[in-house]
C-alpha cells in the first residue's frame, strides 16, 4: 500500500505534460516494471495511439485483436506473456465508465504481475483522473487521440461532448459519432444530478462549420438553461428562441430531450425533430415515438411541452440520428428500423459503451464504403434503476 500511495501522490503532483514520464518512474522504482506506456483511444474507437511527443510516434495498436484492445473492449485488465519472462499488464484508463485508454505494464516474472495487479490497476484509474484534468493544460493527450487530422468542424464538435460513455449505479451511457474526423453536425450531451440525468440528442442541419456553429449555438443555449434549473420544455424553448434570434428561421436544430428520474424511471420527454429511439426490452425492439414538435429555431416563440415516459429495469435504449435509420446503400436501399433492429439484437450483450461503435460498424457494411454521406450517431442508455 506504501507503493501505491507513493504511486499516487507522483502522479498528482505531477507536471500536466509529465504524467506519463512520472508513471514510468514510479513504476520503475516502486514495482521495477521494465516499461510503461500509455495508450489513448482513437476518435474512431479503432485504434489505441500511444502517448508520446510530437513528431515522434509509435505505431498504433488496433482495437480488435490486439491484447490491449481486449483490456480496452471488455474493461478488464489482461496479461499477457512477452517471453524472455517479461508479463505485459493491460490495464484499462477509465474514468467513470468514460474509457479513455489503456496502461501497458511490463514486469518481470507472472507471480509479481500477479501480485501487483491489483495495485497497478489502480493505479491506471488514478492516472484517468489525471490526464481529464491535464488536458485542460496541455494538448499532448488529445493530439494522441487522433490517427488523421481532424476537420476544424470536427474538433469543435468533439470539444463540445461531455464523454463517450459514463456509468452510474442507476444506468450506463455510451456513445459515437461517424465520420469521427470530419464530423459537422450531429451531437449529444448528457448530465446527471443524485436524482435526475438529462439526455439530448441532437440532428445538425447543413455541413462544416455551419453545421458546428448551428449546434455549438444549440447545446449551449440548452446547458444554459439547464443549468439554470429550468424545466426541460422551458429549456427547448428558451434555445429555440436563442437560435431564431441568431438565424430568423433559416437554419434550425433537431432534438430529442430526456428527463430521467433516477429513483423511479420516470422520465420527461421533449421531441423536437428527427432522432429517433429504440427500445429493446425482453428481447423485443419496438420504436417509441413521441408527439412531434418543431425543431428548434424554426420559428419565433415556438412552445414545448414535455411528455411522460417510463424505463424499467433491464431496458436498453438506442438513439440515432437520421444519417444512420436514411443511410442508403449502393442500390438505394435505406438503412431502415428492420436493419437497425437486427443490429439492436445482435450487440444485446455488449456492455453500453460498445453499442455505438458496433451498430455503426454494420452500417458501414451496409453503406458498402467507409465514409458516410452524413453524419451518424448512436446513443446507448442501458437503464439498470436503483
Amino acid at each position: 500500500m506504501n507503493r501505491f500511495v507513493t504511486a499516487e501522490r507522483a502522479l498528482r503532483t505531477a507536471a500536466p505534460h509529465e504524467l506519463l514520464d512520472a508513471a514510468r518512474r514510479t513504476l520503475a522504482e516502486q514495482y521495477q516494471a521494465d516499461s510503461v506506456e500509455l495508450l489513448m483511444a482513437d476518435y474512431g474507437l479503432t485504434v489505441l495511439q500511444p502517448v508520446s511527443v510530437l513528431p515522434h510516434t509509435l505505431d498504433p495498436v488496433p482495437v480488435h485483436n490486439s491484447a490491449a484492445g481486449r483490456a480496452f473492449g471488455a474493461q478488464e485488465p489482461f496479461v499477457e506473456p512477452a517471453g524472455d519472462g517479461l508479463v505485459r499488464l493491460h490495464l484499462p484508463v477509465t474514468v467513470r465508465g468514460d474509457r479513455l485508454g489503456v496502461l501497458t505494464v511490463t514486469l518481470r516474472g507472472e507471480e509479481q504481475a500477479r501480485r501487483h495487479l491489483g495495485e497497478l490497476s489502480e493505479i491506471a484509474e488514478v492516472l484517468a483522473h489525471e490526464v481529464i484534468v491535464a488536458e485542460r493544460d496541455t494538448d499532448i493527450y488529445l493530439q494522441a487521440r487522433r490517427k488523421d487530422r481532424l476537420t476544424l468542424a470536427a474538433e469543435m464538435q468533439w470539444q463540445l461532448l461531455p464523454g463517450r460513455s459514463c456509468a452510474r449505479p442507476e444506468y450506463e451511457l455510451g456513445a459515437q459519432l461517424e465520420p469521427a474526423y470530419a464530423i459537422f453536425g450531429d451531437n449529444f450531451d448528457w448530465s446527471a444530478t443524485a436524482d435526475h440525468l438529462m439526455l439530448y440528442v441532437t440532428n445538425g442541419m447543413g455541413e462544416g462549420i455551419e453545421a458546428s456553429l448551428l449546434t455549438n449555438l444549440a447545446i449551449n443555449a440548452l446547458r444554459n438553461a439547464r443549468r439554470a434549473g429550468i424545466p426541460i420544455a422551458d429549456q427547448a424553448a428558451l434555445a429555440d428562441q436563442a437560435i431564431y434570434a441568431h438565424y430568423r428561421g433559416r437554419c434550425y436544430l433537431s432534438v430529442l430531450m430526456f428527463d430521467f428520474e433516477l429513483a423511479t424511471g420516470r422520465a420527461w420527454v421533449v421531441d423536437a425533430g428527427s432522432p429517433q429511439m429504440l427500445r429493446l426490452r425482453g428481447g423485443t425492439v419496438d420504436r417509441i415515438t413521441f408527439d412531434a414538435q418543431l425543431p428548434l429555431g424554426m420559428f419565433e416563440e415556438t412552445d414545448y411541452v414535455a411528455q411522460e415516459f417510463r424505463v424499467e429495469p433491464g431496458d436498453r435504449l438506442v438513439f440515432v440520428s437520421d444519417g444512420v435509420y436514411a443511410d442508403a446503400s449502393p442500390q438505394g436501399e435505406a438503412y431502415g428500423e428492420a436493419a437497425l433492429t437486427r443490429a439492436i439484437t445482435a450487440t444485446r450483450l455488449l456492455p453500453a459503451a460498445e453499442v455505438p461503435r458496433a451498430i455503426l460498424r454494420e452500417l458501414t457494411g451496409h453503406r458498402g464504403r467507409p465514409v458516410p454521406d452524413d453524419d451518424a450517431l448512436v446513443v446507448c442508455l442501458d437503464w439498470h434503476g436503483r
